[in-house]
């Protein structure tokens, strides 16, 4: 990569972290998607921002689509490549955008993976003792699945996070935007054994150390290695590793409440979801799930 647009890159990536409040795992995939972008670029002898052609982002993208890269992946490529081309514009660095007409690709209907109810609560059983890794995973486990948050969420969480005597989760999700959730029944009493019986275990007595949830050395998890807690969990529960992650105990959240009754709008609210449009995902594994009773129990189906 050249080290002119290595530069313009990185100040792109520090402007959407200060400026827009692009979260950090955010800034990083569009980091790796420009930079990817950059090396195809070097490879045809384009060193300046200013040299890019619209045939050039076609090419790349066209390269991508060769290569067999998921759609979802490709959109979010297109996305960076048109934001760093339209903030080089809007800072003068470039006189014409060559990015300005491009058209995303188009994304297919991904469902999300879920676990039935029985699942998840199995899962759950597994972290039933009284040794302190259950109890701390118990807790971590709940409050995935009742309140519906992103690992990068769980790990972030501090104790003074927890408000209204325990009732509500103050969260900062995508774009440090603040939300509260409901911690509900489950979820409080993991979190009420895990402070009294758990926690001061792992923090060794360290008063200053904040984070909710810590590791067997005291320090704040990271997102693998909450993975790595759910995989061994659901393995413990029968449940195949192609189907386990923090995140599917999201999804598994928002479709279980939905079968359940709950309102699309309050479900988006509750997961911090900025546009309707990503949470109506979860009405289409609702009508798959009505579609197998349809043909199950219907005598003509």
């Amino acid at each position: 990569m050249t080290s002119l647009i290595d530069s313009e890159i990185e100040d792109f990536l520090l402007a959407q972290r200060l400026e827009r409040g692009l979260s950090r795992n955010t800034c990083e995939s569009y980091g790796r998607d420009l930079r990817r972008f950059a090396k195809f670029l070097e490879r045809r002898g384009v060193r300046e921002a200013s040299a890019v052609r619209r045939d050039d982002i076609v090419d790349f993208l066209g390269s991508e689509v060769a290569d067999g890269l998921a759609p979802a992946t490709r959109a979010r490529r297109t996305a960076a490549i048109r934001m760093w081309f339209g903030d080089l514009k809007a800072r003068r660095r470039i006189s014409e955008n060559p990015a300005e007409l491009l058209d995303p690709p188009r994304r297919g209907l991904a469902l999300p993976k879920t676990l039935s109810e029985q699942e998840v609560a199995e899962m759950i059983e597994t972290a039933s003792g009284d040794d302190p890794r259950d109890v701390r995973d118990r807790a971590i486990l709940e409050v995935l699945y009742g309140c519906g948050l992103r690992v990068s969420e769980l790990c972030d969480l501090e104790m003074d996070s927890i408000t209204a005597e325990g009732e509500l989760l103050r969260v900062f999700g995508k774009g440090s935007k603040e939300r509260l959730v409901p911690i509900g029944g489950a979820a409080g009493r993991a979190l009420e054994a895990y402070f009294a019986s758990a926690r001061g275990y792992f923090t060794r007595g360290d008063l200053g150390e904040s984070h909710v949830f810590v590791t067997r050395l005291g320090r704040p998890f990271t997102r693998q290695g909450v993975f790595k807690i759910v995989r061994e969990r659901a393995a413990a529960a029968g449940i195949a590793a192609d189907r386990i992650s923090p995140h599917v105990l999201r999804h598994c959240f928002a479709s279980h409440m939905l079968a359940r009754g709950a309102d699309i709008r309050a479900i988006q609210e509750l997961l911090g979801h900025a546009n309707i449009a990503t949470t109506q995902i979860y009405t289409h594994v609702d009508t798959a799930r009505f579609g197998e009773i349809h043909r199950k129990y219907h005598p003509r189906a």
